[in-house]
């Protein structure tokens, strides 16, 4: 922690732009010098620098719009930078929030970069619904300031060429800013967070004349993610949208606003030109980008709702929205313990890896990180939920008192349950929607970070056969029925099933939670979890009396899988 940025729980983190951050690592930044922000959709990374260098749009699992995190040159960025040659940078979350502040500190002013997608007011009548947009907020708090801009997105996976044409407003004004209307509650983020008063008579603000639209060419790809039976995994994992980037500009105190003007650029490698845009602020000045996928659905009704018009009380409104959003949820937190502020800040981040719709929970909202730098191979495609994965946090929100995301949880695993493998089993990683296939692809045109090649999407071990996930899903159900609502007779048959194929299977080799790519083998883990599934299974006959013809059968193999264990899983030699 250090100087006058609100507490957060997690330690501000220093670097000098001057020092050349990415000039270190030969064109990239430490994964440590990125803060995450989402809507429970999709996520982007945020560098320490300004740096917008991952994002996939507009799911998680849909093709990248950014990825400069996996080539520096091809993969696409959306940098917002002071000029200013010597700057310190410290990056931390608003209070109880998944809002994302960039401080730069330098000589000639402080400056601020706000990070943030929308999510919903709780309870709100008139902000009821998600704006699926990336919003990005740029303020000045003490001096002035000279930023540059750079929008240069790179459509699927860098994959797919884009035009770019820059279209006029011609609905806003510039010459004659807009008053503010300053309705905005007088709310303590307006005080705690946010450096703007929304209640200052002497506010103007004012649309821009001008947004850019990137348009991707049409697209198929015959091998590779997305090339699924399933209709709902296809149309997220191929999405590939036109997006377009506005802005809006305001000012307090009276003063001239400040001109932003948009300009093309080429990008270096060659799939289609971005944006990029120099401005000064001073104290009390505030721009707020947008970018979005423009409106599909042309109707009254659809454009009413989410193509709205734009203005900066709308933009400072769907900020408030979010932060209430994340107050509200992190409220229901019971824990009180020594490290509350760390265990708070680790609980948003987990449920930024909740996909809404269904209940998932997304390993990681990146693919193909590497394991360890110059370790070529092990870079994996994490935008899955792992049984074992979602199990462990469940088990974390539930004994947090965060029973919603538990609940959500069991609803994804009872649909699973209704399409086992035709061996009774389920599979080690499924789909955000459930969905079975994910097919890997190298895509050899993208360097990999730091060139730790090979670039992957999709995953080859779906199929693979690991037994401890069962032992995680069964303990993690136990738990369920003990700390958040008891199981259902219906959900009951369905784990009374799991827990038979795994007297079945137990004594079966087995890629193992390290996901082996080789022969099977007999790994100690997944005995230990065979065993613990199988013993949660008795537990919940025991505690609520369900009904189990085999449970002798269940004690005989507990059992045996124990002595089994205790035996064979030893090596004196190493004692």
């Amino acid at each position: 922690m250090s100087g006058n940025c609100p507490a957060t729980g997690v330690p501000s983190r220093h670097r000098r732009l001057s020092d050349g951050m990415r000039e270190a690592l030969d064109g990239y930044l430490s994964i440590d010098q990125y803060g995450l922000v989402g809507n429970l959709h999709t996520a982007a990374l945020v560098g320490m620098d300004g740096s917008i260098d991952f994002m996939c749009w507009p799911e998680f699992d849909s093709p990248s719009v950014f990825c400069r995190l996996l080539d520096k040159n091809k993969g696409g960025h959306f940098a917002i930078t002071p000029a200013c040659a010597s700057t310190t940078c410290k990056q931390q979350y608003l209070p109880f929030s998944n809002v994302l502040a960039t401080k730069f500190l330098c000589e000639d002013g402080v400056g601020v970069v706000t990070d943030f997608m929308h999510r919903p007011r709780p309870r709100s009548r008139s902000h009821s619904h998600m704006m699926p947009w990336l919003v990005r907020s740029v303020e000045v708090i003490r001096g002035e300031m000279t930023f540059d801009m750079e929008c240069f997105p790179a459509f699927d996976y860098a994959r797919t060429p884009h035009a770019l044409q820059i279209d006029e407003i011609h609905d806003a004004d510039p010459r004659v800013p807009a008053r503010h209307a300053a309705e905005a509650e007088n709310s303590v983020f307006q005080s705690v967070f946010l450096h703007w008063d929304t209640t200052d008579q002497n506010t103007e603000s004012y649309n821009g004349t001008e947004r850019a639209v990137f348009t991707p060419e049409k697209c198929e790809h015959d091998v590779g993610l997305g090339v699924t039976s399933n209709e709902a995994d296809r149309l997220a994992q191929t999405a590939v949208h036109e997006m377009d980037l506005r802005y809006v500009v305001g000012c307090m105190g009276g003063g001239s606003c400040p001109r932003i003007k948009l300009t093309q650029s080429d990008h270096g490698s060659g799939l289609g030109q971005g944006v990029t845009s120099q401005f000064t602020l001073s104290e009390g000045m505030r721009v707020f980008f947008i970018m979005r996928s423009t409106p599909e659905d042309c109707s009254d009704l659809y454009l009413a709702k989410y193509d709205p018009a734009l203005s900066m009380k709308y933009v400072e409104t769907l900020l408030e929205d979010t932060l209430l959003y994340w107050l509200g949820w992190i409220r229901s937190c019971t824990y009180f313990g020594r490290w509350l502020e760390n265990v708070e800040r680790s609980a948003l981040i987990l449920k930024l890896l909740t996909y809404e719709p269904t209940g998932a929970v997304v390993a990681a909202v990146t693919f193909s990180l590497p394991e360890a730098i110059g370790d070529a191979g092990r870079n994996w495609d994490y935008r899955f939920t792992w049984v074992r994965d979602s199990a462990f946090t469940m088990y974390a929100f539930m004994r947090l008192g965060l029973t919603k995301e538990a609940k959500q949880y069991m609803g994804f695993v009872r649909a699973l349950c209704q399409e086992k493998n035709p061996d009774g089993g389920l599979q080690i990683m499924y789909t955000l929607r459930g969905g079975r296939e994910m097919a890997e692809l190298e895509l050899g045109h993208l360097e990999g970070y730091r060139a730790c090649a090979p670039v992957r999407i999709g995953n080859g071990a779906a199929d693979h056969l690991q037994l401890d996930i069962y032992g995680e899903l069964l303990d993690a159900v136990y738990l369920y029925n003990k700390f958040s609502q008891p199981l259902s007779f219906d959900e009951w048959v369905d784990i009374r099933a799991l827990v038979d194929y795994v007297c079945d299977n137990y004594d079966q080799p087995d890629m193992g939670i390290w996901e082996v790519r080789g022969k099977r083998q007999n790994f100690t883990y997944s005995k230990v979890q065979c065993w613990v599934a199988i013993d949660r299974g008795l537990r919940l006959v025991d505690k609520r009396d369900f009904p189990c013809r085999n449970k002798q059968r269940w004690q005989h193999t507990r059992d045996t899988l124990y002595e089994e264990i205790m035996e064979r899983a030893w090596n004196p030699e190493l004692e």
